[in-house]
């Protein structure tokens, strides 16, 4: 979706964004309103405030709107029926049990965050989450207490990895951009990924957001049925289920960045083949054919196969509904102008580049809501300042690094993976800004020390 040329200056643009979230906030906490109809309404009026045409706005907003739904509702649909099935057939609790038996009760939080720190090296941040939901609610039911002791270090290493480490977009774009080595960045990003997730989430979790109390509640995976505990998969065949979509998405990003560098042809059948099953919700759609075969067809009738996998749709509707609201109140701000009015009023802030790069990305991430558009407009903001200064290849890679742990802070309702992360683990908005937004704030800033490290090193 373009940009219009921005209606205001930027102080009245940022004043716009500013009463709008507030707005949105007094709708959803003190009036009590359903959060889909106040995005809805929020982003309307927003639109019309920051000078978009009145004719217009519906179809601003409907874009925004519809963008955000094509990625996430095919990767949550798909997603929550395999957990579906996982959770019933009794797959999720042995995976949980296998996890636990082997790093301890104390230790079931790191076990998860291990866990989502290696599938998120391929797998997107929504995606990931959606697959790893019923693996979280097992072990979080075992133990009892609050959801988020278990809930946030998967959440937060998906987000870790999906925004510093190739072979996603926001990264790759940046390092692009600036003149990084895509290389090097998964090679740093994978190390500095692993010790801001401890740091920034894990111990902050264990220490303080996990004893929020939330209570356990998986109805959105398993409709209130419970699991069927009498002939469980094996942990190997669980496992497979989640290593199919992995192993199909990691082929897919290698024969894509092996293409693009020329290492082999544009043209070959096979490698077409592969790169289209390994697009994310081919590779989940053929994850859930598998494990609708293997885990269901040999339990159940198909008349209760269809109506497992048609339950598991349902509760999501919501979730879907809500996610893409929020995608659409970030698009409307984006297409009004404020990413760019913001991006000429910061190109000369006159701070060192490697603060420059954290600074105008969390100020862009705070206005529009996308960690992914403040990525990538940090990197061309400061492209032609970097090919200045001349840094080297590690000071280019903390560079990437910086301007990802501004894109990470501060995640609030204007950004669709808040609501994601709200509605998939029962938090009203108060609470998901006391946890989720404080949580994503303490990543960013652990990455962002770690970036400033590798800066006076390189």
């Amino acid at each position: 979706m373009d940009t219009m040329t921005p209606a205001y200056g930027s102080g009245t643009l940022l004043l716009i964004a500013a009463v709008a979230v507030a707005v949105l906030l007094v709708l959803i906490i003190a009036l009590r309103m359903h959060a889909f109809v106040a995005l809805v309404l929020v982003s309307l009026g927003t639109a019309v405030a920051a000078g978009v045409p009145v004719a217009d706005v519906p179809t601003i907003s409907i874009a925004a709107f519809g963008s955000t739904l094509g990625t996430v509702a095919l990767l949550v649909g798909l997603g929550v029926m395999i957990g579906r099935l996982l959770e019933v057939t009794g797959g999720a609790q042995v995976l949980a049990d296998t996890l636990v038996s082997r790093f301890g009760e104390k230790r079931a939080p790191m076990a998860l965050g291990i866990a989502s720190l290696l599938f998120g090296l391929p797998i997107f941040f929504d995606a990931g989450l959606v697959v790893f939901l019923p693996i979280i609610f097992s072990v979080a039911k075992r133990f009892g207490g609050s959801v988020l002791m278990y809930a946030l270090p998967s959440a937060g290493a998906f987000a870790a990895m999906h925004a510093i480490v190739p072979p996603h977009p926001g990264p790759v774009t940046a390092a692009t951009e600036l003149g990084a080595s895509i290389g090097l960045t998964l090679l740093v990003g994978v190390v500095i990924a692993v010790v801001a997730w401890f740091v920034g989430v894990y111990v902050v979790t264990t220490s303080w957001l996990g004893k929020i109390h939330v209570p356990i509640d998986d109805s959105v995976l398993t409709g209130g049925r419970e699991a069927d505990h009498d002939d469980p998969p094996s942990f190997g065949h669980v496992l497979a289920i989640l290593l199919l979509p992995l192993v199909l998405i990691g082929l897919n990003t290698v024969l894509t960045t092996l293409r693009t560098n020329g290492s082999i042809a544009e043209e070959g059948t096979f490698v077409d083949v592969i790169v289209f099953v390994g697009q994310t919700p081919v590779a989940l759609l053929i994850a859930l054919l598998v494990a609708t075969y293997t885990l269901a067809v040999k339990r159940y009738s198909r008349e209760e196969v269809e109506t497992l996998l048609n339950d598991a749709l349902g509760p999501i509707c919501a979730i879907i509904l809500i996610t893409g609201a929020g995608g659409m109140f970030g698009g409307v701000l984006r297409y009004s102008g404020i990413g760019d009015a913001l991006s000429d009023s910061l190109a000369d802030l006159g701070l060192p580049l490697i603060v420059s790069a954290f600074v105008i990305a969390t100020i862009l991430r705070v206005a529009q809501g996308s960690a992914t558009v403040a990525l990538t407009t940090t990197a061309g903001l400061l492209s032609a300042g970097v090919a200045a200064a001349d840094p080297s290849g590690l000071q280019l890679v903390a560079l990437v690094l910086a301007i990802a742990a501004g894109a990470t802070v501060l995640s609030h309702v204007n950004d669709s993976g808040f609501w994601l992360v709200s509605r998939f683990f029962g938090m009203d908005v108060k609470t998901t800004l006391r946890t989720w937004t404080v949580m994503e704030t303490t990543l960013g800033v652990s990455i962002f020390v770690l970036a400033l490290g590798i800066w006076a090193i390189g």
